[in-house]
């Protein structure tokens, strides 16, 4: 499983260290103590014009509830749970300043990435799946490609041409990386977010497959 997706990723990780982030996030998620409430609404930007970029800063008066899209059924609710549990757990062991799980979801707009639990500053809910926004979201162009981005720079990366979807200022490095399910197809993505350069060690990104890993066992249906 770890190789699978170390291959399918285009991420060289040494798989020991992905093993071993395996075995602690089981054991976090087995304990009921560490499991987190279900998140079924939360705070979101305005959009630009056009809807392309977030206002930062700048939130909507009405949150965006997940039941737009998702039945409140006990299973939903569970894998929720989980999921925001796995959200705590990263941001415990790393301190990364922003992390967030997306799931792929037939809306009546299209394919969309829809964003079922993080942690930090308010975001956007949806990223269209297009070639439109891969241009610019390192979150599209992974789900897209199902190959994972990482970059530990974003000032530079910037600078030397990348496009980058900015949403807070304060980001200086970035990680991304696909969620698969049993026959390699991508699912979704992870994304999480530092406000300094250099944070994705090898040891950040061990505990970040693990993650990925594990995630696909729990995405509503």
């Amino acid at each position: 499983m770890v190789s699978s997706y170390l291959t399918q990723s285009a991420l060289s990780v040494e798989p020991a260290d992905i093993e071993s982030a395996l075995s602690q996030l089981d054991d976090f998620l087995q304990d009921q103590n560490n499991w987190q409430d279900a998140v079924w609404s939360y705070r979101i930007p305005e959009l630009g014009e056009g809807g392309a970029c977030s206002l930062f800063g700048h939130l909507q008066d009405e949150p965006f509830e997940l039941t737009s899209l998702l039945s409140q059924d006990q299973q939903t609710s569970q894998a929720l749970v989980k999921l925001q549990s796995m959200v705590a757990y990263v941001q415990s062991q790393t301190d990364v300043d922003w992390f967030g799980i997306y799931q792929t979801r037939q809306t009546p707009q299209g394919a969309q990435l829809l964003k079922l639990a993080y942690h930090g500053a308010p975001s956007r809910p949806l990223f269209p799946i297009n070639e439109q926004f891969a241009a610019t979201s390192n979150n599209v162009q992974v789900v897209m490609s199902g190959r994972a981005r990482v970059i530990n720079d974003v000032p530079q990366y910037v600078s030397n041409g990348g496009e980058y979807y900015t949403c807070d200022p304060k980001v200086q490095a970035e990680a991304c990386l696909p969620l698969f399910d049993n026959a390699n197809n991508c699912i979704g993505i992870i994304d999480a977010e530092a406000f300094s350069k250099d944070f994705f060690t090898p040891n950040v990104l061990a505990l970040l497959i693990a993650v990925c890993i594990k995630i696909p066992q729990y995405l509503p249906e």
